[in-house]
């Protein structure tokens, strides 16, 4: 029962991470993502059963042994235990998540308690159910996909209704991206209030017709010219940098991040797998 719950889980997740990804092209439903989630299913059925066993072992089934402890020296039903029990041991490793890897406890903590909500209850069906492997698969089988279609439609749904709201980047006027932007490896483009830019091993555009090619970019110094595009020439509003040299070719950095951290970004190369490189105001 434990592994029921993941695929409903994973595609909330998925759902999130899309929505909420300034880089994204095409939404949680664009067609790469349904690609790439129908890949994650086809390998669920080996990854399910490990990630259940686990999940059983550190935490449904300890939360059970002390619950029937607490039930013969107190009184109250085992599944009450059982659920508060579980509830308590996920909120202990969302604090040693905390600690070893930094995860926001607001977050981690109501979902490794509520993680144990539908094995308990499951386990109290299960144990009235005639007994053999069948009566387990099967309707755990069952359970999940229908979890995974009603968390599927359900994010369709508040998708377009605008429950769910996709990211939506920052309008900036030409003014507020006048200064300096820094990225990585020592990148610095600096946007001048005349529309001069000066760049300093700052990522541009190849020339290549080959996506695939590698590097996916050239890396130029020199000056320049730079505009803001916001008139729907592209699928988002961003700065054109052209170089006054031959190195590199023109380069549209999409305008990213928010309004009180901005970020200008390229994704180089294969649309489906680019080389995201980002510069945030310095």
């Amino acid at each position: 029962m434990c592994a029921v719950q993941f695929p409903a889980i994973g595609l909330i997740w998925w759902i999130g991470e899309q929505l909420g990804d300034d880089y994204a092209y095409a939404g949680a439903y664009g067609a790469f993502a349904v690609f790439a989630l129908a890949c994650l299913l086809v390998v669920a059925p080996l990854v399910l059963p490990v990630l259940g066993l686990l999940h059983a072992v550190v935490h449904v089934l300890p939360a059970e042994l002390l619950a029937h402890r607490a039930a013969r020296r107190t009184r109250g039903p085992v599944w009450a235990w059982h659920l508060a029990l579980t509830a308590v041991l996920g909120l202990i490793w969302a604090a040693l998540a905390l600690l070893l890897w930094d995860w926001p406890f607001t977050t981690t903590a109501p979902l490794f308690a509520a993680l144990g909500v539908v094995p308990v209850f499951g386990l109290e069906w299960l144990r009235r159910r005639p007994r053999g492997p069948w009566a387990v698969w099967l309707p755990s089988l069952f359970a999940s996909v229908g979890l995974f279609l009603l968390v599927f439609l359900g994010g369709v749904l508040a998708t377009v209704t605008g429950i769910l709201e996709e990211y939506e980047p920052p309008v900036l006027s030409a003014g507020q991206l006048t200064g300096t932007w820094r990225g990585e490896e020592g990148a610095v483009l600096s946007l001048g209030a005349g529309g001069r830019a000066e760049l300093t091993d700052v990522p541009a555009e190849s020339g290549s017709a080959d996506q695939n090619a590698e590097p996916a970019f050239a890396v130029c110094d020199g000056t320049g010219t730079w505009l803001l595009d916001d008139k729907g020439g592209h699928e988002r509003a961003g700065v054109v940098v052209r170089l006054d040299g031959e190195c590199g070719q023109e380069t549209y950095w999409r305008i990213g991040g928010t309004e009180s951290e901005p970020e200008l970004f390229v994704p180089f190369g294969d649309p489906d797998a680019p080389d995201v490189r980002i510069l945030t105001r310095d």
